[in-house]
């Protein structure tokens, strides 16, 4: 059973929500919360193994409130739900350590496979997603001292060539069998690369890599 915790200011949203993750055998809403600071405090209480995060609420918004869970070193993954096209802070939750994120106007299968998706540990993003997410909000990043910062980057330095290499396309958007495919290598021996640039970056799952490429700008936009 994934339990899931639903933080949105909007009563009939938080309803609309918790009706459809009740009809799954799977899911089970431990909590709903109206805004971050609440978020926060409930993840705490019932440990919720996904918080289905809003970013626009009164207070603590969600960018902070998920930094605030991912901080405290919770085991609970969140997914934002916010407006791509509009919400200009879906970059930022990202980077506070959302596993990923999805449109609020996302269908409801899209939502339940979201859910379950970040609770095994996965990235809800695809590939192409994150790539024209990062793009349209890369001017956010700070400006990296020096012209190559990826070599000062400890992170950066303990991966070998090849992982520095996958890591580098991982940020341009491919997935694993373009990356198999693109540079002769198996799919199976890709996976088990990704698997080792997680652990040794620290990253959670492949957004945060994403993230992790652009910050030291191995990957740049286009």
């Amino acid at each position: 059973m994934t339990t899931v915790l639903i933080a949105d200011d909007q009563a009939m949203q938080r309803f609309g929500f918790r009706m459809l993750l009740e009809s799954q055998d799977d899911l089970t809403v431990v909590g709903e919360a109206a805004d971050g600071a609440e978020a926060v405090a409930l993840t705490a209480r019932h440990h919720p193994d996904v918080v289905l995060m809003d970013i626009r609420m009164p207070g603590l918004d969600g960018i902070e409130a998920t930094r605030r869970i991912i901080t405290s070193g919770a085991r609970t993954r969140v997914l934002i739900v916010t407006t791509f096209d509009l919400d200009e802070y879906a970059y930022e939750g990202l980077r506070a350590g959302a596993s990923g994120f999805l449109v609020k106007d996302a269908l409801p299968e899209e939502l339940l496979s979201g859910i379950r998706a970040v609770a095994s540990g996965d990235a809800v993003v695809a590939p192409s997603l994150t790539r024209r997410l990062l793009d349209a909000y890369v001017h956010h990043l700070p400006a990296a001292p020096g012209d190559n910062p990826a070599s000062g980057d400890p992170r950066i330095a303990a991966l070998t060539e090849r992982e520095r290499e996958i890591l580098t396309v991982i940020g341009q958007g491919w997935t694993n069998n373009e990356i198999a495919t693109r540079l002769f290598l198996a799919e199976s021996t890709v996976k088990t690369h990704v698997t080792r640039i997680l652990a040794k970056t620290g990253s959670r799952d492949r957004v945060q890599a994403v993230i992790l490429a652009y910050d030291t700008r191995l990957t740049n936009p286009r």
